[in-house]
């Protein structure tokens, strides 16, 4: 426990995730082009460190360069959908195949690995 008082976490201002160098490119056909999110622009002295930034109406996605890149298998961001089905057909035709998950009774959900093998969980929103 805190000793300065009550505090409350009260969001996620973004997730970041990281990227082999010089592959922009393939993180905005993924993330812009399949996810739907916008490119973000970045400060000036972020962008000359290569990556992108990516939004949407609710979700921030950070993308950094790393030189001793290596993809996380495990440790991923879920990602709440609308038309879940429609995402995957958007991934599958862009060639991003996705694995299905019944593990959790009640919830409808997949994996998907973006360009550079990171885990992105995507769930369906339940109606």
């Amino acid at each position: 426990m805190s000793e300065g008082g009550t505090f409350e976490l009260v969001g996620v201002d973004h997730v970041q995730l990281a990227m082999p160098a010089g592959q922009e490119a393939a993180a905005e056909t993924f993330y812009a082009g399949c996810l739907g999110l916008e490119v973000m622009a970045k400060p000036a002295v972020l962008a000359a460190r290569g990556g992108r930034w990516f939004a949407g109406a609710h979700v921030h996605l950070h993308l950094g360069v790393d030189e001793e890149f290596r993809s996380a298998k495990k440790a991923h961001p879920a990602l709440v959908v609308a038309n879940l089905d429609a995402l995957v057909e958007v991934l599958e035709a862009g060639g991003y195949p996705v694995v299905w998950d019944a593990e959790i009774p009640g919830v409808r959900r997949c994996y998907v690995a973006d360009p550079f093998g990171n885990r992105i969980e995507l769930i369906d929103r339940a109606p």
